[in-house]
């Protein structure tokens, strides 16, 4: 994880306050999703409106602006299932901010899913966080960027596992971002398996098949 936060433009300030419930009949199908919502959420704010009118960079289809939310957690955190939730009812790419209010005063979190228009709803596994940090501790200028696709990309890079390269789409990102988790998920089988394979033989090839896996995943990320 890391510990960044960025310093979002104040031209881009939007500030408006978002009721819970607005969100329940579009996403909330099941009580206990409800529930989460009441139990977990003090205030969503839409915070920040990235977009060509308000920091001047071109938008795209698949970026055509990026909204920033601010959630304040009644308790110690949200979770995924409620950020899986908000994300699936605004059509544009999301980053969250989540606040909360500790022993040591304000703390807070940067969450997202990697989700440009007209990819699949992000699932439960797909958010990076950074670490909780301090809710004064100074804040970074956004990356430099000349479209707002790049400045996704940049954006969420420091969040997830992988290094955005140079004239790499959010598309493409997404993609590499998938086949990460894949192989994340069948190194982790294969080395369940390694531990319990009783014969030497078979040690031997499972041992190739995972040392090939992480090999291909080194080479994705």
């Amino acid at each position: 994880m890391t510990d960044i936060l960025y310093q979002w433009p104040a031209g881009a300030r939007f500030g408006a306050r978002v009721p819970k419930e607005r969100f329940y009949g579009r996403t909330a199908s099941t009580v206990a999703l409800r529930e989460k919502f009441v139990t977990e959420v003090n205030r969503i704010s839409w915070a920040y409106k990235l977009a060509a009118e308000t920091i001047n960079l071109p938008g795209s289809p698949e970026v055509p602006e990026i909204e920033i939310i601010q959630l304040d957690a009644k308790a110690n955190d949200i979770s995924v299932q409620v950020l899986t939730s908000i994300d699936k009812a605004i059509p544009n790419p999301v980053i969250f901010e989540i606040h909360r209010d500790d022993a040591h005063g304000d703390a807070v979190r940067m969450t997202a899913a990697h989700k440009p228009v007209g990819s699949p709803a992000p699932g439960p596994s797909a958010y990076y966080s950074t670490d909780w940090v301090r809710g004064d501790t100074p804040r970074t200028p956004l990356p430099t960027a000349i479209t707002m696709a790049a400045l996704y990309s940049a954006l969420i890079g420091p969040l997830t596992p992988l290094e955005p390269r140079p004239g790499e789409s959010p598309a493409v990102v997404g993609e590499r971002l998938d086949a990460v988790r894949r192989l994340e998920r069948e190194i982790g089988a294969l080395e369940r398996k390694l531990r319990s394979e009783p014969q030497l033989n078979r040690k031997v090839d499972l041992r190739r098949e995972l040392k090939a896996k992480q090999a291909e995943l080194d080479q994705t990320r």
